[in-house]
């Protein structure tokens, strides 16, 4: 078969990356291991103060969880079992017999504690508990009680869910570190242990099955049920040329491929040896964020004007093409959960409409100062929107400066609170995955609470706070259902975020590879391979 390099991929990091396939192989002749390329290299180790998605997959892997989330996702009962006092304020939660550390202690109810509280001062979820907490003690070594001042509909909901920051599961003395200070371990309780001395950052990460685990005895289930792990060794080894990692994974030199690149997978889904799969339906939901803190895009009818003038059709046909894997969807919540509404975003799904964005700069002054839209150069599922974003804009009547950067550089940039003049920005361009943003409770996009909390862009909005608040406080889900469409009604009307569409990620694996769980992570408990 004929293929085609990718620019930039030198001669040397090419037979790096062979030979880094090649000992994998080698190994994997010693015992059972899955090898495995993930969408991004492993750098950071905390899946707790890192929302970055790859340290939350490793966290999957190392630590459990005290409610798992299952493919349908409904709240399950992981690590303990839980009752709800008929007031709606006091939770008491009782650990399942037979759970360890890795380093062969028990867990307790105050380790579980700790972790709670340091998973609630980094998660927007946490800390919407935290701030109605009454108090959160043990017991006995086996149970604890989290008690509430005001009743919150989605304390359980919030409790199971596997991002932004999921609420991992970690040694009292490991979670009690301050804040700031790397995790002084990587000791945890799930079904795989993390080796460390064969850990190269960004290159390998190493977990050996953890043989003391008790899984639970239900079927596994997206994050619920059985995590018990069939294999001796999963490897994540980073490859950073994907045409390369597709190579290896046609000649069995890999296991499995996390993020499949659309345009490559023709090259996969005509070899009977390789499965390619949509294992979370839900997706990931792209967008587009503006800086609220300076001029153009302080004035929400710029910002209006803005969403207006785009197309999700557009922006889909070039990131994704294929249809097969994305869909137009202006919810902020993601299309395909319980509270979606696509209220206020009925432009993106239809075409656009530029008379009404051009009317609006109008009304509002728009002064033709540029608008600086910041475009990462390597990443695949994220360098097509700034282009057809760019295009769109210029076609309703702003003036716009695409800069172009390579990824790293724009993660530093975006943090930049300086106009765009001043080397800030105006516009940027990220996907999150719809298990982050399905609720306005659990969505980091949705804080509108300045520079002291709120996602980049930095949007000032008490009127979105009172409304996540008393979504919060809804005991129905009626009630709940009404109060998500009216901060979908709002996020369109003051533009919080500008939706881009939803698409579907690809995993590719090959035969000897079988159980694979579905669901809004990637797990290797219950996967199984043939010798």
């Amino acid at each position: 078969m004929h293929t085609t390099p990718l620019a930039g991929f030198t001669k040397k990091a090419l037979l790096t990356a062979i030979g880094t396939v090649s000992a994998l192989s080698f190994t994997a002749q010693a015992e059972t291991t899955v090898n495995a390329v993930m969408h991004s290299a492993l750098r950071a180790l905390d899946p707790v103060s890192s929302s970055a998605t790859i340290a939350r997959n490793h966290g999957y892997m190392i630590y459990d969880t005290l409610i798992g989330l299952d493919a349908d996702l409904n709240p399950q009962p992981q690590m303990a079992d839980w009752d709800i006092s008929d007031d709606g304020l006091t939770y008491t939660f009782t650990l399942r017999e037979g759970l360890t550390w890795h380093d062969g202690t028990p867990v307790t109810a105050a380790d579980c504690i700790a972790s709670l509280e340091r998973w609630a001062s980094f998660d927007p979820g946490g800390t919407l508990i935290l701030d109605h907490l009454e108090s959160l003690e043990a017991l006995d070594d086996h149970r604890f009680e989290l008690t509430l001042s005001t009743p919150l509909g989605d304390v359980i909901g919030l409790m199971s869910k596997p991002s932004a920051m999921a609420a991992f599961m970690m040694p009292e003395d490991v979670a009690s570190i301050a804040p700031g200070q790397p995790l002084p371990n990587q000791i945890g309780s799930g079904p795989f242990r993390f080796v460390a001395d064969e850990y190269q950052p960004g290159v390998k990460v190493v977990y050996e099955r953890f043989d003391e685990y008790e899984p639970r005895d239900e079927a596994p289930s997206g994050t619920a049920g059985s995590k018990e792990v069939f294999v001796d060794r999963v490897e994540w080894v980073h490859m950073p040329d994907m045409q390369t990692t597709v190579n290896a994974i046609n000649s069995g030199d890999i296991d499995y491929i996390e993020r499949t690149p659309f345009d490559l997978l023709p090259l996969l889904e005509h070899n009977p040896e390789i499965t390619a799969d949509v294992l979370d339906p839900l997706g990931m939901l792209t967008l587009a964020r503006t800086n609220f803190l300076h001029p153009p895009f302080d004035d929400a009818r710029i910002r209006r004007a803005a969403l207006l003038a785009i197309s999700q059709e557009d922006v889909m046909a070039a990131l994704v093409g294929d249809p097969r894997f994305y869909q137009t969807c202006a919810s902020v919540f993601g299309c395909g959960t319980q509270l979606s509404s696509e209220s206020g975003g009925e432009s993106l799904t239809n075409g656009g409409s530029l008379d009404e964005a051009r009317a609006l700069l109008e009304e509002a002054g728009y002064d033709q100062r540029p608008i600086v839209l910041l475009q990462p150069s390597d990443v695949a599922t994220l360098t097509p929107q700034p282009m057809v974003v760019a295009q769109a804009l210029r076609n309703a009547g702003f003036n716009v400066e695409l800069r172009q950067m390579d990824w790293q550089t724009l993660v530093s940039q975006r943090a930049s609170r300086d106009a765009s003049a001043d080397g800030g920005w105006d516009m940027i361009f990220t996907n999150f995955g719809v298990d982050s943003t399905w609720s306005p409770s659990i969505n980091p996009l949705l804080i509108a609470t300045g520079l002291e909390g709120s996602w980049f862009g930095w949007p000032t909005d008490p009127e979105m706070e009172e409304l996540r608040t008393e979504f919060a406080l809804a005991q129905s889900e009626e009630q709940r259902k009404a109060m998500a469409d009216a901060v979908q009604r709002h996020a369109m009307e003051q533009t919080t975020l500008i939706p881009l569409g939803q698409f579907q990620n690809v995993t590719s694996w090959r035969q000897e590879l079988s159980d694979i769980v579905e669901g809004p992570v990637p797990v290797f408990w219950g996967m199984r391979k043939a010798d």
